[in-house]
């Protein structure tokens, strides 16, 4: 049986280093809030563990970044391999 109140959270200093590596390698400006948030998925085809990254800009628009791994396992690869993902 799942514990859906069970939930381990991450570190803050791991939030922290995963926004200050986004916010360096894609250069957001200060006036962007960058919101990093972790989910559990028990569907069908979804990663068991994913980090969503959303850079909410000035002008009301927000770009979001999928990392299939728990916030405190991410590492400054897995942020530049984002970037290779840009269009």
């Amino acid at each position: 049986m799942i514990n859906l109140f069970d939930r381990s959270k991450p570190s803050g200093k791991a939030i922290k280093r995963v926004k200050e590596a986004v916010s360096d390698c894609f250069r957001i400006p200060e006036t962007t809030t960058l919101a990093v948030a972790g989910l559990n998925c028990h569907e069908p085809d979804c990663p068991p563990v994913e980090t969503v990254i959303t850079a909410h800009k000035e002008d009301g628009t927000k770009e979001t970044w999928r990392i299939a791994k728990r916030i405190d396992d991410i590492e400054a690869h897995d942020i530049l391999t984002l970037k290779g993902a840009l269009k």
